[in-house]
């Protein structure tokens, strides 16, 4: 068979065609462990993404490499129809070899993993799960990349392109499965909105706390927290509807703040709080007094705050000055 030298054109197709691949690959991987660990909590682990960052992150890179892949390897494969010399490249072998040694070890490594943790009995399905789809995701890697290299796609094309089709359906539903997990991205920014309006109220009611130590009363408006000194001056605005904070004394060491927010407050909320998910009621529709808790519904939702002398004994600073 006559050779072919490898342009620069063939090298980055094949280089972009990889990178794209494993991207995917990996991407399409982390979707699924973000899915297991949201299906299947692990107790030893107590962080978890308030905005899902790791799932919108893999789910961008699969919308965008997944379609460059294909685009790539149609351009890749034109070229070798066109020229059937350019499939003893050195390149496109390369590649195919680094590809099933990569999916090879990480298979063989899987299963090693996961015979070790039967023998130790610390088997968990969030685990088997888990080694299960890096088996399944380097397993078809593996098979595609050995019948490529054997020929098997060039005598079977119809059998390629519904291979193609496959892995293309399953990377749609894997994405919309997240948009039904985290939300659209309207929703994830009214999320975020909510979280923020609640940072605001937390600090107000700090401040208002600190003022009532200070000066020993509650103040009367929100504007009585502006400090000239300090520079500082209480958040009074929501941002996202331009209307101020509502915020008003209920008795003389009580007071409540309200806000309107777009959604009942998620599990996954930094403010949210297993302890105190159900609020206390007031007796008033859409108001809670539960220590601490920040807790909403949809809609205007007012928090009722009651200080405890005891706990926050005032510390006059500026006594009046006496005659």
């Amino acid at each position: 068979m006559e050779k072919i030298k490898t342009g620069p054109k063939d090298f980055f197709l094949w280089v972009a065609a990889m990178a794209a691949l494993y991207v995917s690959a990996v991407s399409l991987i982390t979707l699924f462990f973000n899915y297991i660990d949201i299906a299947f909590p692990d107790a030893l682990n107590s962080y978890i993404d308030p905005y899902s960052s790791s799932i919108r992150f893999a789910m961008a890179s699969l919308v965008v490499l997944v379609p460059v892949y294909f685009i790539l390897i149609h351009f890749i494969r034109r070229d070798v129809v066109r020229e059937p010399v350019k499939k003893s490249l050195w390149i496109r072998r390369w590649a195919l070899v680094l590809t099933i040694f990569i999916a090879g070890v990480t298979v063989v490594i899987d299963l090693i993993t996961l015979i070790n943790t039967f023998l130790s009995g610390e088997l968990t399905t969030h685990f088997i799960l888990k080694v299960l789809i890096v088996f399944f995701v380097m397993s078809i890697g593996l098979m595609h990349f050995l019948a490529d290299l054997w020929g098997y796609w060039d005598i079977n094309p119809r059998y390629a392109m519904s291979v193609g089709v496959g892995i293309g359906i399953l990377v749609v539903v894997t994405i919309l499965s997240g948009f039904l997990i985290i939300g659209t991205p309207g929703q994830v920014r009214s999320y975020r909105f909510d979280d923020e309006k609640v940072n605001d109220l937390q600090s107000i009611q700090t401040q208002v706390v600190y003022y009532w130590q200070v000066e020993g009363k509650l103040p009367a408006h929100l504007a009585d927290l502006a400090d000239a000194l300090s520079s500082y001056s209480a958040v009074s605005v929501d941002v996202q509807t331009g209307n101020p904070y509502e915020y008003a004394t209920t008795s003389a060491l009580s007071f409540k703040l309200c806000a309107t927010f777009n959604a009942v407050t998620q599990p996954n909320s930094p403010t949210f709080s297993e302890a105190l998910a159900v609020p206390v009621s007031t007796g008033v529709a859409g108001q809670y007094a539960a220590p601490d808790s920040w807790y909403h519904d949809v809609g205007q939702a007012c928090f009722v705050r009651t200080i405890d002398p005891k706990r926050y004994g005032p510390n006059i600073v500026n006594p009046a000055p006496t005659k």
